[in-house]
């Protein structure tokens, strides 16, 4: 009978050398130079395929960005031509505008050349007035004295405010005495269903030098007055006064 210590020595050696031992793998040997070797052509053929992608992708994105420069330079000279024809049309309103300003200007010179005629022909019609005051007729020639000549009022430009003229004429006799009074009007109105008169001037501008009549010869006045809002002027009287007595008055309906 064997003993223990070779039993278990055969286990070993069956364990080792026997079916259930390790498989044993026979490798050829290979020197580190050809491994060495063999890594740098792998790393060679990386590098080339990693520069045959770079390229193939500059190619592509070259030809995207000469298709991007083509479009991006269209779209400049879209954007040029776009900037002329907009300076175009600004330059075309400016001019517009400038003719729009000439034009209201030329127009209101027009107007003003037309007042300015219109008050030329008042005053001519006034002067007209007054040589026809200087060849009275003999009834007047008779009498002497201060007398008022083609008195005339109109509505002004201003709502409210009427406009009176009217040519004074002194025919004091000889020698001939200067004439020195004050003017007043009595403007007869409505308002609703009741008739006024209200004084021109009112008490507080009775020293004004408007007012005021110094004539020597003759002397055209004209002036405006106001009335209130809603007030319907009927008529207006003129008075010349000297020493609180009525001179000379005319009357005139509109």
């Amino acid at each position: 009978m064997a003993s223990p210590g070779a039993t278990l020595k055969l286990r070993r050696f069956r364990r080792r050398f026997g079916i259930g031992a390790p498989r044993l793998a026979i490798r050829t040997h290979v020197e580190w130079r050809w491994r060495v070797l063999a890594g740098v052509i792998a790393l060679l053929l990386t590098g080339a395929l990693l520069f045959a992608s770079f390229d193939a992708g500059r190619r592509s994105a070259g030809n995207f960005n000469a298709a991007a420069d083509a479009e991006l330079n269209a779209l400049k000279g879209h954007v040029a031509a776009l900037e002329t024809e907009a300076a175009a049309l600004r330059s075309i309103v400016s001019s517009g505008g400038s003719n729009l300003q000439m034009e209201r200007a030329a127009q209101q010179q027009l107007a003003q050349q037309v007042r300015a005629l219109e008050s030329e022909n008042g005053a001519l019609k006034d002067d007209l007035a007054f040589f026809e005051g200087l060849i009275p007729a003999s009834e007047e020639s008779a009498v002497p004295g201060v007398r008022i000549h083609r008195m005339s009022v109109a509505p002004d430009a201003v709502p409210g405010q009427y406009r009176y003229r009217m040519l004074l004429v002194n025919n004091g006799g000889k020698p001939l005495k200067e004439f020195r009074g004050t003017l007043q009007l009595a403007v007869q109105v409505r308002q609703g269903n009741e008739d006024a008169i209200i004084a021109v001037p009112s008490e507080a501008e009775r020293g004004a030098a408007r007012f005021q009549i110094e004539i020597k010869h003759f002397q055209r006045v004209e002036g405006v007055f106001s009335v209130p809002p809603g007030v319907l002027v009927k008529s207006v009287e003129s008075r010349l006064m000297q020493d609180g007595a009525v001179r000379a008055r005319q009357t005139v309906n509109l």
